[in-house]
């Protein structure tokens, strides 16, 4: 069943680089970069928003704000997002919905990170009270004892995935030099994105060779903690014609955020405890929405972003949300389905593995990312086939982003039919095509997109 609304675009996105922590910028400053670089390649101005959300998982109340003061005070709704490692993707659903509503034309999301050395910790922000996610890293020790693997070590996230993955063997084959494959895989497709925090290109045997985080992960398995941000802006088909954004703008087709259910608990599942059944039923919603029939449409995919934490989760993630059957996955790693010249290319950015993982901005990077991939624009990146066929809108792309606690967060995005490109477009306004070209931002820059209602006070302590 199709949801109901009017249709709803994205017409401006961005990204900064996802760099190592090093305390090196503020949240406000990549914001800053980030929220510029999408309104120039939307070809607006900052008064042109009427509501925005701000996604982050470590900062404090109000940081939204702080960071989108420096593009003007004008009034509009700004609401704070936190839903773990879907933060992103939650703050784009909610400008989404609204814009879908008819209740604004024009909303952005905001997301943006500023994380600390090492591996993420479970429960350590705030040590005078349970942690949210306890209960799910609780459950996967206790699931340790079904598994021939035994008692698993290292840090909880981590830990809680590789479990899946172990669960995953146990059942259906495969072994850890699946995993090793799909590190592998993202580390190369990595080379060519300029925004990403590794570009070492690591092989299949390096990936293996690389420290033990646990039994099933070695290092290059997992998602590096990362500062960054990311932006997007939605509007709606009135005012994509009316500001002739037709050649650059990307129809979300079809969104969804699904939480856990009890069988999260009660399954006797690690696959089920960090969300395979959240990611299969928001999957099916999504394809339902987009007008397909149960189990259908996932050969109408061409490129994907995954939410690939750790290895394990994109293995076990194939099957979730429909790309193969359940026993499968391991198989589509061998037969190559998951890269250039194979029947997906999955994350065609490098992946969280090697492009980095700044919780709040994760979700919204990896939408821009495929919407880039779906205007054409993503040069040594682009997945070839995406635009072949008689239908000129091409294949769709399809974003799954995850967060332990839990919410999923998946979208299917496509050129819509009137897309024609040709004309001044975000590569012109920006001076250079940032789908796969990482520049700052000037002062100049901001001034071109800042509101008419902006405090000098304000933008003179931004640090370009």
């Amino acid at each position: 069943m199709k949801v109901k609304g009017q249709r709803s675009f994205i017409i401006g996105c961005s990204s900064t680089a996802f760099i190592k922590p090093r305390g090196l910028r503020t949240t406000e400053d990549m914001g800053l970069e980030a929220g510029t670089k999408a309104l120039l390649d939307a070809g607006l101005t900052y008064d042109d928003i009427e509501t925005a959300f701000v996604g982050y998982c470590y900062g404090d109340s109000t940081s939204g704000q702080r960071a989108l003061y420096n593009l003007g005070m004008t009034g509009i709704p700004i609401i704070n997002v936190n839903n773990n490692c879907s933060t992103g993707s939650t703050a784009l659903y909610q400008a989404n919905n609204l814009v879908k509503s008819g209740l604004v034309d024009c909303a952005l999301a905001l997301g943006f990170e500023r994380m600390s050395p090492g591996s993420i910790q479970v429960g350590t922000n705030f040590p005078d009270r349970p942690s949210p996610v306890g209960l799910f890293s609780e459950r996967t020790k206790e699931l340790e004892a079904l598994m021939t693997a035994g008692t698993n070590f290292g840090p909880e996230a981590p830990r809680m995935f590789a479990n899946a993955g172990q669960e995953y063997f146990e059942k259906y084959g495969g072994s850890i030099e699946h995993l090793a494959s799909i590190a592998s895989k993202n580390h190369k497709h990595s080379v060519n994105n300029p925004y990403s925090q590794f570009r070492n290109g690591w092989t299949k045997e390096q990936v293996l060779q690389a420290p033990k985080i646990n039994n099933q992960l070695t290092k290059f398995m997992c998602s590096p903690t990362s500062d960054g941000a990311a932006c997007c802006i939605v509007a709606s088909e009135d005012f994509v014609h009316a500001h002739r954004l037709e050649n650059q703008a990307i129809e979300i087709v079809a969104q969804a955020l699904e939480t856990d259910q009890p069988l999260a608990f009660e399954g006797r599942s690690a696959m089920e405890v960090v969300g395979y059944g959240m990611s299969e039923r928001c999957a099916d919603k999504v394809f339902q929405q987009a007008g397909f029939h149960e189990g259908e449409g996932r050969d109408q995919v061409g490129v994907i972003e995954l939410h690939d934490c750790f290895a394990s989760n994109e293995l076990i993630t194939y099957a979730a949300l429909g790309l193969c059957m359940p026993d499968e996955a391991h198989k589509l790693v061998e037969r190559g389905d998951n890269t250039y010249g194979g029947k997906y290319v999955v994350n065609p950015s490098g992946g969280l593995e090697a492009k980095g993982h700044p919780l709040g901005a994760t979700g919204l990077g990896m939408h821009f990312f495929i919407t880039m991939q779906l205007r054409g624009w993503a040069g040594p990146m682009q997945a070839p086939a995406l635009f072949e066929g008689a239908d000129k809108r091409g294949k769709y792309g399809l974003i799954h982003n995850i967060g332990i606690g839990g919410a999923v967060v998946i979208s299917l995005l496509r050129r819509p039919e009137f897309y024609k490109p040709g004309g001044e477009d975000g590569r012109i306004r920006l001076g250079y095509n940032h789908a796969h070209e990482c520049r700052p931002i000037t002062r100049a820059d901001v001034y071109k997109v800042k509101s008419k209602r902006s405090s000098a006070y304000v933008l003179k302590r931004a640090k370009l």
